[in-house]
């Protein structure tokens, strides 16, 4: 069996983008092809569990041309995300979840050698806790996209609402690493700084927090309080931040300390942010834009 060193697991999705004041953009997009594409350009060995139709299995040739293994979960519907921007602030938006790939169950998670497996939900609709201890119990080193719990989707208007999460303590206690964003950690721990509510995460038991605002990323670890400016120089690749900021950060990771690993990633979704669509830059691109922060 091929020894991977991140599996992303989730939805495969269609992004249909209304930008404020701009023409309506639909693409394939997730939080799995985000991180997944932003992973593999880092040099590790990548795959993707995505749940989906067959019917689409087309969009995921990017993934499979840039190296990422791509593992198929059967579903009657792809899930489609309409994000409206409502003003010029990239970070007021409206999101309906308007197509559905459904819960991902453990017994439809293939067995995969993989030293990390992070779960890259994009809405209530792709994970349990019954699904999360499952999968502690098969041994495998997990994280954790909290948007894959806050982010709760009305079964009548499939508008997505961000909400607290009655089960966060035992989902962040679980995981050996939790990503949120500034909305997502206000709403789960009440607190406006960012520190705070990496500590509160902290001492729900998880050891490794990373958590993105509009401004930068802050990443807490072993006690420890790191964080980073975005250098970005336009947003019209917003759409992924998050998942791509943690994606970055997983792979340099592997064998960087938190502060390098941190000042990767910035740099990394800085020049995502710059283009549409997911990371399709180089990890010598990446590391000249660190060298000018130097």
């Amino acid at each position: 069996m091929t020894t991977y060193d991140i599996a992303f697991l989730g939805h495969m999705c269609y992004d249909d983008v209304v930008p404020f004041n701009g023409e309506r953009t639909v693409r394939p997009g997730s939080a799995v092809l985000c991180g997944a594409m932003a992973a593999v350009r880092t040099g590790r060995k990548i795959a993707a569990i995505v749940k989906m139709s067959p019917a689409d299995e087309p969009i995921l040739q990017p993934m499979r041309d840039a190296g990422i293994a791509t593992i198929l979960i059967p579903a009657p519907d792809t899930s489609r995300m309409e994000v409206i921007h409502p003003s010029a602030d990239v970070d007021d938006r409206r999101m309906f979840l308007r197509k559905n790939a459904g819960h991902i169950t453990a017994d439809e998670v293939p067995p995969i050698d993989a030293a990390h497996l992070h779960l890259a939900g994009i809405s209530d609709q792709e994970f349990s806790l019954e699904l999360i201890c499952n999968l502690v119990e098969r041994g495998y080193n997990l994280s954790v996209d909290m948007q894959s719990f806050v982010r709760q989707v009305d079964p009548d208007t499939g508008e997505v609402s961000f909400r607290n999460v009655m089960l966060k303590r035992p989902i962040v206690n679980m995981v050996r690493k939790v990503k949120l964003d500034v909305v997502e950690a206000k709403l789960l721990t009440g607190e406006d700084d960012l520190e705070q509510a990496a500590l509160a995460l902290e001492r729900w038991g998880c050891p490794e927090i990373v958590i993105t605002e509009s401004k930068g990323v802050l990443a807490r670890v072993a006690g420890t309080t790191f964080y980073e400016r975005f250098t970005n120089r336009s947003n019209v690749g917003r759409t992924g931040r998050g998942d791509t900021t943690f994606a970055a950060y997983l792979a340099w990771r592997i064998d960087h300390d938190p502060a390098e690993s941190l000042r990767f990633a910035a740099a990394l979704v800085s020049i995502k942010m710059e283009r549409p669509g997911p990371f399709s830059g180089t990890k010598e691109e990446v590391l000249r834009r660190m060298a000018e922060r130097e």
